[in-house]
């Protein structure tokens, strides 16, 4: 594979998370608290989305809808170069933290 095939194909993988990333960004309050990580493997790509507790609805939606749609997306996206797409969405991992700290605090 040539050079610029290899790095169009990178960019390719890219697509996927950048799209959930706008979307998700678009969904919520508070943008800058978005955080996307993209996992790439030899034949899957994970997309781990974490955004704040009380965020975490409006991307998941009522049912999941809004999630479902997110993870349709990324896929259809994520077609070109024949990968599965795996999108996760979460509480960012530093509330978590704060969490558990608060918790282990009223032990």
């Amino acid at each position: 594979m040539s050079d610029t095939a290899q790095a169009e194909g990178q960019g390719d993988e890219s697509r996927a998370r950048d799209l959930v990333e706008l979307i998700v960004k678009a969904l919520v309050d508070y943008p800058e608290h978005v955080e996307v990580l993209e996992q790439v493997g030899e034949r899957s790509i994970v997309i781990r989305v974490r955004v704040p507790g009380d965020e975490v609805g409006k991307v998941i939606g009522r049912g999941g809808r809004i999630a479902n749609s997110l993870r349709l997306l990324a896929k259809a996206a994520a077609t070109k170069i024949q990968k599965s797409v795996w999108v996760d969405i979460a509480k960012s991992e530093q509330e978590e933290t704060a969490e558990a700290k608060e918790e282990h605090t009223r032990s």
